[in-house]
């Protein structure tokens, strides 16, 4: 009787075999990121899981697509990530930060080391390093300038916390891309800890100040801008993205749909919110239906000035010529402003917080700011404002105190019902 034949596969189909530990492990040659060939290898729990990852991956590689393969660099395997996974997910200002923390700080940190070798002590080392070094010497920044540090005068320019975090905080998300992938496995950055640095003390405007930043907006051409950012909150994309067609003005609604930024490639463009969360409708205030009626009559007077040069963008907020208002223009717009008035400098950001503390001190529920605001949940806004939640739990506990130290004129009455927010 004749044996059967093995079954073989076929020429680049790679191998595909079952390990001791039950799980099956399928290996090939495929385009690397350095564009070499090398060997990869995937796994799965059944021989059709594991056949499926290596087909993906050598599909991907006949295309000229450069897969990440164990024997991958760090630097090989972030370009690869950038550029193959991130760029899809991320908003374009984003991946162009992750970008230039990849650039400046990861490669060269961590660059040459192979990222199937990469220890949770390679990543605790190199982010202490980070913390410890001048800047200014790691990059050369001083090199042309002839700055302190290219002369042996070292100016100490370490990177904040923050940044240190953010650094920690890309490698992960890198890593954790190669674990889902089955290439690496487990995310050894995830093993290091970082401090969080105590959060930024901003010092929102307080009641007074409130009121006397809506007189004196009164008198700017912006006035219904700044109006609506310290009533509703709004971000300033979302205000600078803000069109018409986004208003009722009659049954006094807003829906928050786009925001204005600017990117590297397309220049002032408009992308979705933040976050699915900021996707809402909000109602307005009396006061910014009126401002914003005053608006569109300046509008209109705008373009009839502007003649042939105006351009209908649609939008609400726009340039004496009705083109998009630039972001960087209206925070300096907005500082002079606030000199003009008289005003403490506070970034443009921190009305939005103004809001939310005023409507704190007023009593007014977190789960109804957090709606207005659009954050993605709830302990987002109980963790900026803590410092609010503070000082109306101590006015809720002298309120206690005075009631329990008074006198009780009716004994025999009910207990009067009180609601601590």
């Amino acid at each position: 009787m004749t044996a059967p034949r093995k079954k073989t596969r076929a020429n680049g189909e790679g191998t595909i075999y079952q390990r001791k530990d039950g799980r099956w492990e399928a290996a090939g040659y495929v385009l690397a990121a350095d564009s070499t060939s090398k060997r990869v290898r995937v796994y799965g729990s059944t021989r059709r899981e594991a056949a499926d990852k290596l087909a993906e991956k050598i599909a991907d590689s006949n295309r000229g697509v450069p897969v990440a393969t164990a024997d991958s660099t760090v630097s090989d395997y972030l370009t690869y990530w950038l550029n193959g996974v991130a760029i899809h997910s991320l908003r374009e200002n984003t991946h162009t930060r992750y970008a230039t923390c990849v650039r400046l700080h990861l490669i060269p940190g961590l660059g040459t080391k192979k990222i199937a070798r990469l220890t949770a002590k390679d990543v605790r080392t190199f982010l202490d390093r980070l913390r410890t070094t001048c800047q200014c010497c790691t990059q050369g920044l001083d090199t042309e300038r002839k700055g302190c540090c290219a002369i042996g005068e070292c100016c100490q320019r370490r990177l904040s916390a923050l940044t240190v975090i953010y650094v920690h905080s890309v490698l992960k998300s890198a890593i954790e891309h190669a674990v889902r992938e089955d290439e690496l496995p487990r995310n050894v950055a995830r093993s290091v800890k970082t401090t969080a640095p105590r959060p930024r003390r901003f010092r929102p405007l307080t009641t007074a100040e409130a009121r006397k930043f809506l007189d004196a907006a009164r008198t700017d051409r912006l006035h219904a801008l700044y109006e609506l950012a310290l009533r509703t909150g709004l971000r300033k994309g979302e205000l600078l993205g803000l069109h018409w067609e986004d208003l009722d003005l009659t049954t006094g609604t807003a829906s928050i749909r786009r925001s204005l930024q600017r990117t590297r490639t397309g220049g002032l463009t408009h992308l979705p919110t933040k976050t699915r969360a900021s996707e809402r409708r909000i109602a307005l205030p009396t006061e910014c239906i009126h401002s914003l009626k005053e608006r569109k009559e300046q509008q209109d007077e705008e373009r009839e000035t502007a003649g042939p040069a105006w351009r209908d963008s649609g939008l609400v907020f726009t340039t004496p010529t009705g083109g998009p208002l630039d972001p960087a223009n209206l925070t300096r717009h907005f500082r002079s402003f606030l000199d003009r008035a008289g005003l403490r400098r506070i970034r443009f950001h921190d009305l939005r917080h103004s809001t939310a503390t005023l409507l704190l001190e007023q009593g007014v529920d977190l789960v109804v700011i957090k709606e207005l605001l659009g954050h993605a949940h709830l302990g987002v806004t109980a963790g900026v404002y803590a410092h609010v939640r503070l000082r109306l739990q101590r006015q809720a506990i002298n309120a206690l105190g005075h009631a329990l130290g008074g006198q009780d004129d009716e004994p025999d009455g009910p207990p009067a019902a009180a609601v601590v927010r």
